[in-house]
């Protein structure tokens, strides 16, 4: 497809989406969430849709048959109304579940509290065919708690179907437009576009759905794209554009679709995710109904292990440089079929594998760092709650995604992590350069005596770009990222080999080894000052060590010589060897840019905060997508 092509499309698809993209008038009562019995994929389990209590049930998409005799309930992590989070966050005081029922039996309105103890709100005995409802109010379920529904059949079989759940509409229905960004997965990214097609309410509920393609293997290639565009028609708009990471294409979405209407919905989603209709549905909804424009998140479950939760909510620790940090109440890597969500959770933001952002957000704080890639959405977030804006991180509404501890740290990403926690640091902490200097060298000296020179050279990178200040974003990151690679390039142990092939290493050499017990907290600082000297020394020991991914603790790895060590994604190995010369040139450089930074942080602390306006406004954006004319 050409340039050409791809502007003209661009353009034509744009008028027509400005034309729609306009407040909507509002239903009698507005549909927040549907009863899904089955999951959009064989690759999840419907148990995180439906509960089979005991008898023979069976569960589809949006219907579920329960012979007699037979019972389920919808107590899943898709199956309940998180009543909790509506009474929190929004105008809702009442919520009603309606159904189609065809045969006999008794349906129960269930509720639990935030302790996780239930009961029964209401029942309904049903025969024959019709529809029925059941109506809770939303208003004891302030710290914690659900409403679901349980179907029992009773004297004969029971269907129910087009299960709604439905509250007082608003006055009017602001319009919603997914963003999606991609490089180089183009197939997993027509595969979730084709996710979103499928599903015919969410799309006629959607005004737009952008994507921005920043590779060279581009989406618009794969015969799926196009039996997408024929389903999407004027709605789908398709734009290319340089690579500028994550930060430019989520940002690119975030810029037309703000441009287009001041009050959207604007639903950023990941590429490769394995997507759930419905939980864009949801949050589209209740970001409807919130008392003031609030940032709505879906949850990450593992793709890797679909039955788990990454994480209820999300929070950064700054002064620790650390994201990710579990919000109060929160579970981590729980089995969403033994466990539950009952405890609300107050998140400080939600990553951007599926997240909703309100136009007046970025009207009022600006659009996200030029940052490429890595905490350009945590620092969003945190500066949305600075602003007044909360984030919610819905329970029930959830997306598929690469499993994290999938990911090895020891890659060109860890530089763009390095330098943007600091400046998100600097931006949003009081920035005590002493303390952080310490946790900067105890880290890379970790990696020091881990034999990952690369990756404390990635490391010092970052904090040297960081102390140039905000003009190091002046490209978006494109050139650093090319340096970056560049330099790791000449550190042979950042180089993954697969395991049949090391190069320099006879299988039958290496001896696995696991590692022992964790060393105390109080003793860490100990450890790591002995394994220096015996790296320096030559007091480690000789053998050839081959060190799993789950034990590559740089206090185990730190005792060999030389060690064949796996990454964590499986796919391969690093070969790690003890350089003394190598670890000299670390052990220096650290020390000169922590002189620096304790001297120049405070400076640079000034420079980020002060380019902060310039940086996310759009005329900045503008020039680096290389556009003409006026930016609103």
């Amino acid at each position: 497809m050409s340039n050409s092509v791809n502007v003209d499309a661009r353009s034509n698809n744009l008028a027509a989406v400005r034309r729609t993209m306009v407040e909507h008038e509002a239903p009698t009562r507005l549909l927040v969430q549907r009863g899904t019995f089955a999951g959009p994929s064989s690759r999840v389990s419907d148990d995180l849709y439906a509960s089979i209590t005991v008898g023979d049930v069976h569960r589809r998409r949006f219907d579920v048959t329960v012979e007699q005799g037979a019972s389920v309930d919808t107590d899943t992590y898709f199956g309940r109304f998180a009543a909790s989070y509506f009474q929190r966050w929004t105008t809702v005081t009442e919520v009603t579940v309606s159904f189609d029922h065809e045969g006999a039996g008794e349906v129960r309105l269930r509720a639990s509290d935030s302790g996780g103890n239930d009961r029964t709100v209401t029942t309904v005995r049903v025969s024959g065919t019709g529809r029925q409802s059941l109506t809770s109010p939303v208003d004891s379920f302030l710290d914690g708690g659900y409403l679901w529904i349980e179907i029992a059949a009773v004297e004969d079989r029971l269907r129910l179907s087009a299960v709604e759940w439905t509250v007082a509409a608003p006055t009017v229905v602001r319009p919603a437009a997914i963003a999606i960004c991609t490089f180089n997965r183009a197939a997993d990214c027509a595969e979730t576009l084709a996710a979103l097609a499928a599903d015919e309410q969410l799309v006629a509920g959607l005004d737009a759905v952008f994507v921005v393609d920043q590779g060279t293997d581009v989406v618009a290639d794969r015969p799926l794209f196009a039996e997408v565009r024929e389903i999407l028609g004027d709605k789908l708009v398709y734009i290319q554009q340089p690579n500028l990471g994550g930060a430019g294409g989520f940002t690119r979405g975030m810029f037309e679709i703000t441009a287009i209407n001041e009050h959207a919905n604007v639903i950023l989603m990941d590429d490769d995710i394995l997507c759930e209709p419905e939980s864009i549905l949801r949050m589209n909804a209740f970001a409807n109904v919130t008392v003031t424009p609030t940032l709505v998140g879906a949850q990450m479950l593992y793709l890797m292990n679909p039955l788990n939760l990454h994480v209820s909510g999300e929070e950064a620790d700054l002064p620790k440089l650390k994201a990710g940090r579990w919000s109060a109440n929160s579970l981590h890597d729980a089995d969403l079929t033994e466990k539950r969500q009952n405890k609300r959770v107050d998140a400080g933001y939600n990553a951007w594998w599926s997240c909703l952002i309100p136009a007046e957000v970025v009207s009022e704080i600006g659009l996200p760092l030029p940052m490429f890639f890595q905490w350009d959405d945590i620092e969003f977030g945190i500066r949305a709650r600075a602003h007044g804006f909360a984030t919610a991180t819905l329970p029930n509404a959830g997306v598929w995604h690469a499993d994290f501890h999938w990911k090895d740290r020891d890659d060109w990403a860890k530089y763009f992590s390095a330098r943007n926690s600091l400046i998100a640091a600097a931006l949003h902490s009081d920035f005590d350069v002493k303390s952080l200097s310490k946790l900067l060298t105890r880290e890379i000296s970790q990696f020091a005596v881990s034999m990952q020179y690369g990756l404390a050279h990635t490391s010092l990178q970052a904090i040297e770009d960081f102390l140039a200040g905000p003009s190091i974003l002046d490209d978006g990151g494109q050139s650093v990222l090319k340096s970056v690679r560049a330099m790791r390039n000449e550190h042979a142990e950042t180089v993954k080999h697969p395991a049949s092939a090391i190069p320099g290493v006879v299988s039958s050499d290496l001896v696995t080894s696991p590692a022992g017990y964790t060393p105390n907290n109080k003793m860490l600082d100990l450890v790591l000052l002995k394994r220096v000297r015996d790296q320096f020394r030559g007091g480690v020991r000789g053998e050839f060590a081959y060190i799993p991914a789950a034990d590559a603790h740089w206090w185990h790895v730190s005792l060999f010589d030389r060690a064949v060590v796996a990454d964590a994604s499986q796919s391969g190995v690093r070969v790690r060897r003890r350089d003394v010369a190598e670890a000299k040139v670390v052990a220096k450089r650290l020390k000169d840019v922590m002189t620096r930074f304790r001297a120049e942080g405070p400076e640079a602390q000034r420079q980020f905060r002060a380019a902060l306006p310039a940086l996310t406004s759009r005329e900045n954006w503008a020039r680096l997508y290389g556009l003409d004319g006026p930016t609103t």
